[in-house]
């Protein structure tokens, strides 16, 4: 991936997707260093919860030797721009080809109701970010600037992650949402999307795990837009999702069937490809889950 801006260094194409936020820090530091002996070449966490999604990603690459560490994303609703970039200089600086800076626009509900904040134009506020980010002097860890990734469904945000960004962190999308994702953005950005998987248990059971993993999503106006641009109709947006929308969108069955729904992304054009553990409550452990797909993987 040498013609590709920015330096990753993943070990390797499947990496993981985890809620670290309500574990406390050293024992989600414990699950990076088990991720990592696993094979997986990533963790990528999402920021909402209340912890900065800079300073755990800190504890995560100091807790580990190899492993690839991503916000998957850090809210540009949190942090001013100079704070994200300086930040994020500074990781890249202590850990070169390591930390992957994720930027999203998060929602409406939560930026005007749990941050009390303004929820403008997301294409128009994330170029305003993206640009007041370049304009950090080149001299605050001068030859360090982060890797960026947008979390990008639509084709503008797309086309604005090739623009002013590295690439593209997509997420609940189909291996075609990829495949356009792809085109869009051409071979020289990096495109690293996420898949949820259920596997275990009855199917009954990686049904319910699939419909619980959707809920809030299926609130959400960017995803249900994203899934009806992605061929879903209205009668797949209740609350939870359709069980189409469900098996399209959750790798769901044996490790095996979930391995080859993380491998249609590839197949379709991602660089690498987080895993996600659909469980019912955020301190369930993934783990054996983990553990199992890693074997189905030959990770």
């Amino acid at each position: 991936m040498t013609n590709k801006p920015g330096t990753i260094d993943f070990p390797s194409k499947i990496g993981v997707f985890w809620n670290s936020e309500p574990w406390p820090i050293r024992e989600a530091q414990n699950m990076a260093r088990e991720i990592e002996a696993l094979g997986y070449g990533s963790l990528f966490m999402p920021e909402g919860g209340g912890k900065d999604v800079l300073v755990e990603s800190a504890a995560f690459l100091s807790a580990t030797e190899r492993l690839v560490v991503g916000t998957g994303i850090a809210n540009v609703h949190v942090r001013l721009p100079l704070m994200a970039e300086s930040g994020a200089r500074m990781l890249t600086a202590l850990y070169p080809g390591r930390f992957v800076l994720g930027l999203g626009v998060s929602h409406a509900p939560f930026v005007e109701g749990s941050l009390g904040g303004a929820y403008r134009k997301p294409l128009a506020m994330m170029r305003t970010y993206l640009d007041r980010m370049n304009a950090v002097p080149a001299e605050l860890e001068s030859g360090s600037r982060p890797t960026r990734l947008l979390a990008a469904l639509g084709p503008k945000m797309i086309e604005l992650s090739d623009e002013l960004a590295d690439g593209a962190h997509p997420y609940l999308v189909l291996p075609e949402q990829t495949r356009t994702t792809r085109a869009i953005l051409g071979d020289d950005r990096w495109i690293v999307t996420e898949q949820a998987v259920a596997i275990g248990g009855s199917v009954e059971d990686q049904l319910r795990r699939a419909h619980s993993h959707l809920d809030l999503y299926s609130r959400l106006d960017n995803y249900r837009n994203s899934w009806l641009r992605q061929g879903f109709d209205e009668a797949d947006l209740v609350i939870g999702g359709s069980e189409r929308l469900a098996r399209a969108l959750v790798g769901m069955g044996s490790a095996e069937e979930a391995a080859a729904s993380v491998t249609a992304h590839l197949d379709a054009g991602a660089d690498h490809v987080v895993v996600q553990v659909a469980v019912d409550a955020p301190t369930d452990d993934p783990l054996p889950d983990l553990r199992a797909l890693a074997a189905a993987l030959d990770l």
